[in-house]
């Protein structure tokens, strides 16, 4: 007869042991990445919106208030109302050309689109237009 193939009686049902550590902690892992894709898209979609407030806010004929909804409109759109709360236009002057600055202060969800949060502030400039 060959050898014995069999596995030791000590090491019998360590598969499944070995099964559940490793699950749990890839199931960290990609929850980590998830949660890491969340904070990035809304980011993004800050930043985006605030940039088209602040050329909305710039344009000829235009004034901050309008910079200002459109930024708001257009977070709402693709986030929520919750994240559109804290939007400040105002005029600066940047090495010497006039700009309009569209500030924006949201939740940094922590735990999915929901949960406890951080700050996140995004800003945006945009040369003003002349008339």
């Amino acid at each position: 007869m060959g050898p014995d193939l069999r596995w030791p009686r000590a090491t019998r049902g360590s598969a499944a042991a070995d099964f559940a550590l490793v699950s749990g902690l890839l199931v960290l892992v990609f929850l980590a990445v998830i949660q890491l894709a969340v904070a990035i898209h809304v980011r993004a979609t800050l930043v985006a919106s605030a940039a088209e407030g602040a050329r909305t806010g710039a344009g000829a004929g235009r004034t901050l208030a309008d910079g200002a909804q459109r930024t708001r409109s257009l977070i709402c759109t693709a986030l929520s109302a919750d994240y559109a709360g804290d939007v400040q236009a105002s005029y600066a002057v940047e090495l010497g050309v006039r700009v309009v600055v569209v500030r924006v202060r949201a939740p940094l969800p922590l735990i999915g689109l929901v949960g406890p949060s951080g700050d996140l502030v995004v800003t945006a400039h945009a040369i003003v237009e002349q008339p």
